[in-house]
């Protein structure tokens, strides 16, 4: 009977958070399907595999390493590939944060409520279309020969510019597009932190003569600092990986662009899946999340030792 008594309270408890148990339990089934379970086929990237034996049935590689040696041969390739995967998503990140932290800003100070709502459909209008509309308006932009960017340089006595030619150029093009699809809706985000920011702050720092742009750098800018932290530290996890519908939708992998457009998944797209070479693209997918894991924990330990809210654990 003491037995029960003691328990009656942790089973009170239980019976009065079924309802939660059972709100939440189409999400975890969600994460068991679609993320721990098919953690199993992580044995593919040390298989010799083939389609009639399948993940589980395909003979074990020989050696062990074989599917990584595949992309580490080259090393030079591996390298080109591993660094400008980083170089993009940093470049993504920093521009795209500029960007929207400025957007966010400038629609904290409109008054207008009707306005708002007009701008911020039109900012999260970029982010639904597809890469490939995506890629023939840019196609439609920069073709060399009835492209609208060369028809401008030449009605002002310039000569035209084959960007499909010119792969630096194209660091340049896939930050201003990415930027552009992105940061309407990153945007929203950092406007949802100022609208709960205490407009007393701003009033006090008036009362003390700052002017406008001493208020956004001495209130806005830390107040979202925090944000800016935890949105950095949960993309870097994906900082090897580089987007490989962007890259076939802009540029239909044109191998002339290839110095700057090969990223870590262009590669493994066209030199193994393409190929039905799927325990070497397993490898390097295992080789980007290892390698992002440990950019999460160390990004969030040097975090920590500046600002301990603003990490993720």
């Amino acid at each position: 009977m003491a037995a029960a008594s003691k328990s009656s309270p942790a089973l009170r408890k239980f019976r009065q958070d079924i309802p939660l148990y059972i709100l939440a339990l189409p999400g975890v089934i969600a994460l068991l399907l679609f993320s721990y379970f098919p953690m199993a086929g992580i044995i593919l990237v040390f298989k010799d595999y083939n389609f009639r034996g399948g993940i589980f049935g395909s003979p074990w590689a020989d050696p062990i390493t074989k599917n990584f040696r595949f992309f580490f041969n080259n090393i030079s390739t591996a390298m080109r590939s591993t660094g400008l995967t980083v170089m993009y998503n940093l470049l993504f990140f920093i521009i795209g944060t500029i960007f929207a932290v400025a957007i966010a800003i400038m629609l904290s100070e409109i008054k207008g409520k009707f306005f708002i709502k007009i701008s911020q459909s039109l900012m999260f209008l970029p982010y639904f279309i597809s890469w490939m509309v995506m890629g023939a308006i840019l196609y439609a932009m920069l073709n060399v020969d009835s492209g609208l960017v060369n028809q401008i340089l030449i009605s002002i006595g310039k000569e035209p510019i084959d960007f499909y030619a010119k792969p630096k150029t194209w660091i340049a093009i896939l930050t201003i597009v990415n930027t552009w699809q992105s940061c309407g809706y990153t945007s929203i985000i950092y406007y949802g932190v100022l609208t709960g920011i205490d407009s007393s702050l701003y009033e006090a720092a008036k009362v003390d003569g700052a002017t406008k742009l001493q208020c956004i750098r001495k209130i806005t800018i830390p107040l979202l600092r925090p944000t800016i932290i935890i949105l950095f530290l949960l993309s870097i996890g994906n900082m090897l990986k580089g987007n490989l519908n962007m890259i076939i939708g802009l540029t239909n992998l044109n191998p002339v662009l290839f110095p700057t457009t090969d990223l870590i998944d262009v590669f493994v797209y066209r030199s193994g899946v393409r190929n039905g070479e799927m325990a070497f693209a397993s490898a390097i997918s295992l080789y980007q999340s290892i390698f992002g894991f440990l950019l999460v924990i160390t990004a969030n330990k040097i975090a920590g030792k500046f600002d301990k809210d603003s990490t993720l654990f």
